[in-house]
């Protein structure tokens, strides 16, 4: 069971010659998946095109000023639809054929794919890393200390200005009971 060349938009089937016609029949995964892209692709630009037709429509409130503008956004919003309706069957081909050309692959653990190198070097990366922890966990030490003196010196400064505060209102006081 085979299924058709999938051709770009624009370029007619005959247009191919030879061995660029087996080429195009001989589609890998990988160029499905591009293929695929580029339909995605298309797919949100009708997508996008669609509002934009419908957000310059007028409600079909049986009120339209001007019949022949309404019947050619109607006809283009149409056209847009059905040829996002191709779009999708055609996605539709790509994904079934990259299952089918994926189908007799066992899956691969995604750790097996991250590249890892393990020598004797490790080992002291290792202690490079402890010695890091090591100094990372005395700067945070260090930083909680400042921040205790840092609140202890707030409070001393917040008295002294509650202190200044008290003795001008008092000073305050006596001028107003001099008068």
């Amino acid at each position: 069971m085979s299924t058709p060349p999938l051709a770009g938009a624009g370029i007619p089937p005959g247009a191919f010659s030879g061995t660029q016609a087996q080429a195009a029949r001989e589609v890998n995964t990988a160029s499905l998946c591009r293929i695929g892209q580029e339909t995605v692709q298309d797919i949100v630009f009708r997508t996008m095109e669609i509002f934009q037709l419908l957000r310059n429509m007028q409600l079909p409130n049986g009120v339209t000023y001007h019949a022949g503008t309404y019947q050619d956004r109607l006809g283009k919003l149409q056209e847009h639809l059905r040829q996002l309706s191709i779009l999708f069957r055609k996605l539709r081909l790509v994904y079934d054929k990259c299952n089918e050309n994926c189908a007799g692959l066992d899956p691969v653990p995604v750790e097996q794919l991250i590249p890892y190198v393990e020598e004797d070097g490790s080992k002291h990366d290792d202690r490079g890393a402890a010695s890091q922890l090591r100094f990372a966990s005395e700067e945070r030490r260090e930083i909680l200390e400042v921040n205790k003196k840092l609140k202890l010196k707030n409070q001393q400064l917040k008295q002294i200005m509650d202190q200044l505060r008290n003795l001008i209102w008092d000073i305050n006081a006596m001028l107003a009971m001099r008068n």
